[in-house]
Protein backbone atom coordinates (compact mmCIF):
# COMPACT_ATOMS: atom_id res chain seq x y z
CA UNK A 1 0.00 0.00 0.00
CA UNK A 2 1.51 3.55 -0.82
CA UNK A 3 1.89 5.58 2.33
CA UNK A 4 -0.89 8.77 1.90
CA UNK A 5 -0.12 12.18 2.17
CA UNK A 6 -1.21 15.76 2.36
CA UNK A 7 -0.62 18.69 -0.42
CA UNK A 8 -2.26 21.68 1.82
CA UNK A 9 -2.42 23.75 -0.67
CA UNK A 10 -3.54 24.07 -4.84
CA UNK A 11 -1.17 22.89 -6.52
CA UNK A 12 -0.18 22.01 -10.40
CA UNK A 13 -1.89 19.14 -11.70
CA UNK A 14 1.86 17.51 -13.06
CA UNK A 15 3.09 17.70 -8.91
CA UNK A 16 0.12 15.78 -7.99
CA UNK A 17 0.64 13.29 -11.26
CA UNK A 18 4.33 12.65 -9.83
CA UNK A 19 3.13 12.62 -6.50
CA UNK A 20 0.62 10.08 -7.44
CA UNK A 21 3.36 7.60 -8.52
CA UNK A 22 4.65 7.10 -4.88
CA UNK A 23 1.67 7.77 -2.77
CA UNK A 24 -1.92 8.16 -1.42
CA UNK A 25 -2.57 12.15 -2.30
CA UNK A 26 -5.32 13.77 0.06
CA UNK A 27 -5.24 17.25 -2.00
CA UNK A 28 -6.59 20.11 -1.57
CA UNK A 29 -7.02 21.88 -5.25
CA UNK A 30 -10.51 23.50 -3.94
CA UNK A 31 -7.15 25.56 -2.10
CA UNK A 32 -9.38 26.47 1.28
CA UNK A 33 -6.87 27.23 3.89
CA UNK A 34 -6.96 24.57 5.99
CA UNK A 35 -5.54 25.90 9.52
CA UNK A 36 -4.18 24.30 12.19
CA UNK A 37 -7.53 22.39 13.06
CA UNK A 38 -8.11 21.60 9.37
CA UNK A 39 -4.50 20.61 9.30
CA UNK A 40 -4.78 17.99 12.82
CA UNK A 41 -8.02 16.42 10.87
CA UNK A 42 -6.67 15.72 7.69
CA UNK A 43 -2.92 14.81 8.78
CA UNK A 44 -4.33 12.42 11.39
CA UNK A 45 -3.75 8.62 9.28
CA UNK A 46 -0.97 10.96 6.84
CA UNK A 47 3.22 10.00 6.75
CA UNK A 48 4.06 13.12 5.33
CA UNK A 49 2.50 16.49 3.68
CA UNK A 50 3.62 19.12 1.07
CA UNK A 51 3.13 22.20 2.94
CA UNK A 52 2.93 26.11 1.74
CA UNK A 53 3.97 29.06 3.98
CA UNK A 54 0.10 29.50 4.82
CA UNK A 55 0.02 26.08 6.87
CA UNK A 56 0.27 25.96 10.55
CA UNK A 57 2.71 23.24 11.21
CA UNK A 58 2.53 23.74 14.94
CA UNK A 59 3.31 21.33 17.94
CA UNK A 60 -0.22 20.93 18.21
CA UNK A 61 -0.47 19.72 14.66
CA UNK A 62 2.72 17.70 14.56
CA UNK A 63 1.07 15.89 18.35
CA UNK A 64 -1.89 15.12 16.11
CA UNK A 65 -0.18 13.01 13.51
CA UNK A 66 1.50 10.35 14.71
CA UNK A 67 2.22 8.78 11.52
CA UNK A 68 3.94 12.11 10.12
CA UNK A 69 7.46 11.63 8.60
CA UNK A 70 8.10 14.36 6.69
CA UNK A 71 6.94 18.03 6.12
CA UNK A 72 7.86 19.33 3.20
CA UNK A 73 7.08 23.32 2.48
CA UNK A 74 7.15 24.38 -0.73
CA UNK A 75 8.69 28.27 0.14
CA UNK A 76 12.42 29.12 0.94
CA UNK A 77 10.75 30.50 4.03
CA UNK A 78 9.74 27.81 6.88
CA UNK A 79 8.61 30.05 9.70
CA UNK A 80 5.13 28.54 9.80
CA UNK A 81 6.86 24.90 10.42
CA UNK A 82 8.00 24.40 13.93
CA UNK A 83 11.24 22.98 13.87
CA UNK A 84 11.72 22.11 17.36
CA UNK A 85 8.55 20.08 17.61
CA UNK A 86 9.78 18.43 13.77
CA UNK A 87 12.54 17.30 15.61
CA UNK A 88 11.02 16.20 18.88
CA UNK A 89 8.58 14.18 17.11
CA UNK A 90 11.58 12.65 14.53
CA UNK A 91 9.54 14.24 11.95
CA UNK A 92 11.75 15.48 8.80
CA UNK A 93 11.19 19.16 7.58
CA UNK A 94 12.39 20.79 4.21
CA UNK A 95 12.31 23.78 2.10
CA UNK A 96 12.54 24.79 -1.28
CA UNK A 97 15.67 26.95 -1.44
CA UNK A 98 18.08 28.05 -4.78
CA UNK A 99 15.00 27.70 -6.74
CA UNK A 100 12.97 31.16 -6.34
CA UNK A 101 16.33 33.70 -5.59
CA UNK A 102 16.53 34.85 -9.55
CA UNK A 103 12.52 35.44 -9.58
CA UNK A 104 12.26 36.99 -6.24
CA UNK A 105 15.09 39.23 -7.26
CA UNK A 106 12.97 40.30 -10.18
CA UNK A 107 10.12 41.22 -8.11
CA UNK A 108 12.17 43.48 -6.04
CA UNK A 109 14.04 44.99 -8.99
CA UNK A 110 10.50 45.80 -10.23
CA UNK A 111 9.21 47.52 -6.99
CA UNK A 112 12.34 49.25 -6.53
CA UNK A 113 11.85 50.76 -9.99
CA UNK A 114 8.26 51.47 -9.77
CA UNK A 115 8.42 53.19 -6.15
CA UNK A 116 11.12 55.59 -7.94
CA UNK A 117 9.77 56.29 -10.88
CA UNK A 118 6.46 56.37 -8.77
CA UNK A 119 4.55 53.96 -11.25
CA UNK A 120 1.24 53.20 -9.08
CA UNK A 121 0.61 56.91 -8.81
CA UNK A 122 1.25 57.92 -12.68
CA UNK A 123 -1.19 54.93 -13.30
CA UNK A 124 -3.72 55.72 -11.39
CA UNK A 125 -3.74 59.12 -12.56
CA UNK A 126 -3.30 58.58 -16.01
CA UNK A 127 -6.16 55.91 -15.71
CA UNK A 128 -8.79 58.44 -13.73
CA UNK A 129 -8.19 60.78 -17.00
CA UNK A 130 -6.17 63.64 -14.66
CA UNK A 131 -3.70 63.97 -17.70
CA UNK A 132 -4.27 67.20 -19.47
CA UNK A 133 -0.97 67.78 -21.09
CA UNK A 134 2.50 66.80 -20.57
CA UNK A 135 4.35 69.30 -18.08
CA UNK A 136 8.27 69.68 -17.22
CA UNK A 137 8.01 69.44 -13.59
CA UNK A 138 5.63 66.63 -12.95
CA UNK A 139 5.73 63.33 -11.90
CA UNK A 140 9.42 63.54 -10.81
CA UNK A 141 11.02 60.55 -9.35
CA UNK A 142 13.92 59.52 -8.54
CA UNK A 143 17.04 58.04 -10.23
CA UNK A 144 18.35 54.47 -9.39
CA UNK A 145 21.14 54.54 -11.49
CA UNK A 146 24.35 55.87 -9.72
CA UNK A 147 22.35 55.68 -6.33
CA UNK A 148 23.19 53.35 -3.25
CA UNK A 149 21.56 49.46 -2.60
CA UNK A 150 21.72 48.89 0.64
CA UNK A 151 20.46 45.03 0.69
CA UNK A 152 19.79 43.68 4.83
CA UNK A 153 20.23 40.18 4.45
CA UNK A 154 22.92 38.88 1.72
CA UNK A 155 21.67 35.86 1.01
CA UNK A 156 21.27 33.93 -2.41
CA UNK A 157 18.41 36.23 -3.60
CA UNK A 158 20.10 39.51 -1.94
CA UNK A 159 23.61 38.71 -4.16
CA UNK A 160 21.34 37.93 -7.10
CA UNK A 161 19.90 41.46 -6.62
CA UNK A 162 23.35 43.07 -6.21
CA UNK A 163 24.00 42.07 -9.31
CA UNK A 164 21.58 43.38 -11.07
CA UNK A 165 22.51 46.78 -9.25
CA UNK A 166 25.90 46.34 -11.47
CA UNK A 167 23.56 47.63 -14.44
CA UNK A 168 22.78 50.72 -13.17
CA UNK A 169 26.15 51.48 -12.03
CA UNK A 170 24.53 51.44 -8.45
CA UNK A 171 26.92 51.25 -5.05
CA UNK A 172 25.89 48.58 -3.53
CA UNK A 173 26.17 47.75 0.50
CA UNK A 174 25.00 45.97 2.52
CA UNK A 175 25.07 44.08 6.46
CA UNK A 176 24.56 40.57 6.94
CA UNK A 177 25.77 38.54 10.72
CA UNK A 178 28.49 37.78 8.83
CA UNK A 179 30.39 38.77 6.00
CA UNK A 180 30.43 37.34 2.83
CA UNK A 181 33.47 35.56 0.93
CA UNK A 182 36.05 38.14 -0.50
CA UNK A 183 35.13 36.87 -3.76
CA UNK A 184 31.34 36.61 -3.56
CA UNK A 185 31.80 40.26 -2.59
CA UNK A 186 34.03 41.41 -5.81
CA UNK A 187 31.63 39.54 -8.02
CA UNK A 188 29.00 41.59 -6.73
CA UNK A 189 31.04 44.91 -6.51
CA UNK A 190 29.61 45.09 -2.20
CA UNK A 191 30.69 46.52 0.55
CA UNK A 192 29.82 45.08 4.48
CA UNK A 193 28.52 47.86 6.80
CA UNK A 194 27.69 48.03 9.75
CA UNK A 195 23.60 48.00 9.86
CA UNK A 196 23.40 51.66 11.05
CA UNK A 197 25.52 53.00 8.21
CA UNK A 198 23.44 50.77 6.12
CA UNK A 199 20.51 52.66 6.90
CA UNK A 200 22.34 56.32 6.48
CA UNK A 201 24.06 55.33 3.40
CA UNK A 202 20.76 53.83 1.34
CA UNK A 203 18.90 55.48 -1.50
CA UNK A 204 16.96 51.87 -1.73
CA UNK A 205 17.14 50.04 1.08
CA UNK A 206 15.71 45.75 0.35
CA UNK A 207 14.82 43.52 3.02
CA UNK A 208 15.66 40.34 2.42
CA UNK A 209 16.13 38.61 6.05
CA UNK A 210 14.20 35.30 6.85
CA UNK A 211 11.46 36.33 9.75
CA UNK A 212 11.56 34.65 13.18
CA UNK A 213 11.38 36.29 16.85
CA UNK A 214 14.65 37.72 16.48
CA UNK A 215 13.61 39.29 13.33
CA UNK A 216 10.53 40.93 14.06
CA UNK A 217 10.41 44.63 13.46
CA UNK A 218 14.15 44.75 12.63
CA UNK A 219 12.85 47.99 10.57
CA UNK A 220 10.59 50.13 13.27
CA UNK A 221 11.01 53.85 14.37
CA UNK A 222 14.52 54.22 15.46
CA UNK A 223 15.47 52.61 11.86
CA UNK A 224 13.58 54.48 9.78
CA UNK A 225 14.57 57.41 11.58
CA UNK A 226 18.28 56.59 10.52
CA UNK A 227 17.05 56.30 6.53
CA UNK A 228 17.19 59.54 4.51
CA UNK A 229 14.02 61.63 3.84
CA UNK A 230 15.11 60.57 -0.21
CA UNK A 231 15.05 56.95 0.64
CA UNK A 232 12.90 53.94 -0.61
CA UNK A 233 12.66 50.81 1.69
CA UNK A 234 11.41 47.69 -0.50
CA UNK A 235 10.22 44.88 1.45
CA UNK A 236 10.03 41.28 -0.34
CA UNK A 237 11.26 39.32 2.46
CA UNK A 238 8.55 38.51 5.08
CA UNK A 239 5.53 40.26 6.91
CA UNK A 240 6.57 41.61 10.68
CA UNK A 241 10.28 42.57 9.58
CA UNK A 242 8.78 46.20 9.34
CA UNK A 243 6.87 47.50 11.78
CA UNK A 244 4.04 48.35 9.21
CA UNK A 245 2.39 51.67 11.46
CA UNK A 246 5.88 53.22 11.58
CA UNK A 247 6.28 53.16 8.45
CA UNK A 248 3.07 54.10 7.58
CA UNK A 249 3.59 56.88 9.62
CA UNK A 250 7.13 57.68 8.02
CA UNK A 251 5.85 57.81 4.71
CA UNK A 252 2.81 60.12 5.11
CA UNK A 253 4.83 62.52 6.76
CA UNK A 254 7.76 62.43 3.80
CA UNK A 255 10.50 61.29 6.25
CA UNK A 256 10.99 58.53 4.01
CA UNK A 257 10.38 59.34 0.60
CA UNK A 258 8.90 55.94 -1.06
CA UNK A 259 8.46 52.45 -0.21
CA UNK A 260 7.60 49.04 -2.61
CA UNK A 261 5.84 46.29 -0.39
CA UNK A 262 5.01 42.80 -1.06
CA UNK A 263 4.54 41.28 2.40
CA UNK A 264 3.03 42.98 5.07
CA UNK A 265 2.14 42.24 9.16
CA UNK A 266 -1.32 40.01 9.44
CA UNK A 267 -1.13 38.94 5.75
CA UNK A 268 -3.65 38.97 3.48
CA UNK A 269 -4.88 41.48 5.69
CA UNK A 270 -2.80 44.53 6.35
CA UNK A 271 -3.00 47.94 7.71
CA UNK A 272 -5.56 49.97 5.50
CA UNK A 273 -3.04 53.08 6.08
CA UNK A 274 -1.38 51.99 3.18
CA UNK A 275 -4.33 52.22 0.82
CA UNK A 276 -4.13 56.26 1.37
CA UNK A 277 -0.61 56.59 0.44
CA UNK A 278 0.55 57.83 -2.98
CA UNK A 279 4.06 57.04 -2.66
CA UNK A 280 4.18 53.03 -2.08
CA UNK A 281 3.65 50.59 -4.79
CA UNK A 282 1.90 47.24 -3.10
CA UNK A 283 1.86 43.61 -4.61
CA UNK A 284 -0.14 40.44 -2.62
CA UNK A 285 3.05 38.87 -1.80
CA UNK A 286 4.05 37.97 -5.65
CA UNK A 287 7.68 37.66 -5.20
CA UNK A 288 8.16 34.30 -6.47
CA UNK A 289 5.15 33.86 -8.45
CA UNK A 290 6.25 32.65 -12.05
CA UNK A 291 4.80 29.53 -14.01
CA UNK A 292 8.68 28.38 -14.20
CA UNK A 293 9.82 29.31 -10.66
CA UNK A 294 6.45 28.17 -8.50
CA UNK A 295 6.57 24.82 -10.68
CA UNK A 296 10.20 23.73 -10.28
CA UNK A 297 9.18 25.21 -6.54
CA UNK A 298 6.36 22.57 -6.07
CA UNK A 299 8.63 19.73 -7.95
CA UNK A 300 11.14 20.31 -5.25
CA UNK A 301 9.37 19.73 -2.56
CA UNK A 302 7.66 16.51 -3.91
CA UNK A 303 11.39 15.38 -4.56
CA UNK A 304 12.03 15.98 -0.70
CA UNK A 305 8.85 13.86 0.00
CA UNK A 306 9.38 11.17 -2.58
CA UNK A 307 12.91 11.05 -0.62
CA UNK A 308 12.22 11.39 2.86
CA UNK A 309 9.35 8.72 2.68
CA UNK A 310 11.38 6.68 0.61
CA UNK A 311 14.01 6.40 3.54
CA UNK A 312 17.20 8.49 2.11
CA UNK A 313 17.76 11.49 3.40
CA UNK A 314 15.92 14.31 1.27
CA UNK A 315 17.83 17.23 -0.57
CA UNK A 316 16.97 20.18 1.39
CA UNK A 317 16.61 19.03 5.20
CA UNK A 318 16.03 21.27 7.43
CA UNK A 319 16.97 19.35 10.93
CA UNK A 320 19.43 16.42 9.74
CA UNK A 321 19.53 15.60 13.73
CA UNK A 322 16.19 13.88 13.34
CA UNK A 323 18.43 11.05 11.48
CA UNK A 324 20.27 10.56 14.36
Amino acid sequence: MKPRILVGREVFPEVLARLGEHFEVDDNQVDVILGVEGLKARLADKAGALTAATDPVTAAVIAAAPKLKAVCNFAVGYNNIDLAACTSAGVMATNTPGVLDDTTADLAWALLMATARRLPAAERWLRNGEWKGWQFIQWLGTDVHHATLGILGMGRIGQALARRALGFDMKVVYHNRTRLPDDDEAACRARWVEKDALLRESDFLVLLLPYSPATHHTIGVAELALMKPTAHLINVARGGIVDDEALISALRQRRLCGAGLDVFEGEPKFNPGFLELDNVALTPHIGSSSHATRMAMAMRAADNLIAALAGRRPPDLLNPEVLK
